[in-house]
């Protein structure tokens, strides 16, 4: 459910009209539900009700400031994968230790800061990564509470790019090798091991993968204490998928996913976290644009927008479904026409869709992407020197702008020309 529905035959944002944000803003723009973005993460927070737990969102999804507040103030940590991203999560608030840190290539640099500024846990990747982190809490005096990432070799199913937990991937030390890489953690004066972390893919449409990872998580466990380790904390990550398309097969609801963790590790009296993103995020955010142009070609007609993939890098990259919808409701009986829906972009990858049904289209008219909270705006890029596009949040009836458009003498006042031109 979101709240992005047809009122008095016009498409709102709770209760705003899309078109008064578009005439206020321009196009394109994303824009984001509150309530929605709420009521997601209440879902999974309730559905580990009776578990010690903390819901991590997973900023890379969306990570406007605005967005991470909103949530925090609802109890939210955050799962962080970069530098920039942790000084994102202490701008909005959220304090070190409602903070983790993921991520293959954590730097020098972005240890050391997280150090300093407070951190609930670095989720270790590697034996290299291991090694650089007690170096660096050494020098600064500290202990560094880790888990360590293991790959169970679990196929997720989904998009080979977002598969993250086969041993082909270049996620985590191999489950094989836990106990041996545990065991060495325990040497070093640097680290302190309180947990394991687990994360195998994103946009998961089955439950079975989960339940193969986290029941090879929780034998570990076992295996870890009677090694001595002092195992108090369970990442499991996030991945869970959202319907793209409201005419596919639902994935399993996070009350499911719930009563899944409960079930395969629920026994263990750990903590668990886990960190979700795309549901949180996905469908509490539309990218809206207008029709610039429509263009007959041959055998197929064509809807011309003023986004492009810059904007919204999804459908290029992962062949990646949205579904699209017109801002003005569709009268009852009116007929589909057939379109290839395009940006602006010099490249034939800047397609959205190819033979999408809609309404009958005209330049001027405005389009919505179901969808696009997650990976969208923070995916975007300055391609074609064309500024990133703005975010707003509605709350109820308000709307305010969370960052806006860039002009073009802004973004290209960015370049500095050497003394030699």
């Amino acid at each position: 459910m979101d709240h992005f529905q047809y009122r008095n035959g016009t498409l709102h944002a709770e209760d705003v009209p899309l078109a008064e944000i578009a005439s206020a803003v321009g196009t394109p723009f994303y824009v984001y539900s509150t309530a929605t973005l709420l009521r997601h993460f209440a879902l999974f927070d309730d559905a580990l009700e009776g578990l010690d737990h903390l819901v991590c969102y997973a900023m890379k999804a969306a990570s406007n400031q605005a967005i991470l507040k909103t949530l925090a103030q609802a109890g939210a940590g955050m799962d962080v994968v970069s530098q920039g991203e942790y000084m994102r999560a202490k701008a909005a608030g959220v304090p070190g230790d409602k903070i983790v840190f993921s991520g293959v290539g954590k730097t020098v640099e972005e240890i050391r800061t997280a150090l300093i500024g407070g951190i609930r846990q670095f989720n270790v990747e590697s034996e290299p990564e291991m090694a650089v982190l007690n170096a660096v809490a050494l020098e600064l005096g500290k202990v560094a509470p880790i888990t360590i990432r293991v790959n169970p070799d679990v196929d997720a199913r989904t998009h080979a790019k977002i598969a993250t937990g086969k041993s082909e991937n270049k996620f985590g030390i191999p489950i094989k090798r836990a106990r041996a890489v545990y065991a060495h953690a325990a040497t070093l004066p640097g680290l302190k091991v309180i947990g394991i972390d687990v994360h195998i893919g994103s946009q998961l449409t089955d439950l079975e993968p989960f339940e193969q990872a986290y029941t090879k998580v929780a034998d570990l466990t076992v295996q870890l204490r009677e090694d001595g380790h002092d195992i108090i904390r369970l990442d499991l990550g996030g991945g869970l998928g959202i319907p793209y398309s409201r005419s596919n097969q639902a994935p399993p609801l996070p009350a499911d996913y719930g009563a899944l963790i409960k079930r395969t590790v629920g026994h263990l009296g750990c903590e668990v976290e886990i960190e979700p993103g795309r549901l949180i995020a996905g469908n509490a955010g539309l990218m809206v644009t207008k029709v610039i142009y429509v263009k007959s070609g041959e055998g197929r007609d064509f809807l011309i927008l003023d986004a492009a993939m810059n904007d919204l890098i999804r459908p290029a990259m992962y062949e990646a479904h949205h579904d699209i919808v017109p801002l003005v409701e569709p009268t009852p009986g009116t007929l589909p026409h057939t379109y290839d829906i395009v940006g602006p972009v010099c490249e034939t990858g800047d397609t959205f869709a190819k033979e999408r049904a809609l309404p009958e289209t005209s330049a001027g008219d405005l389009i919505a992407f179901r969808g696009a909270g997650a990976y969208g705006a923070v995916m975007a890029s300055e391609y074609n020197s064309r500024p990133l596009i703005p975010e707003v949040l509605v709350n109820g009836d308000q709307f305010a702008v969370i960052r806006r458009r860039p002009t073009l003498d802004e973004m290209i006042n960015r370049d500095t020309l050497p003394a030699w031109l």
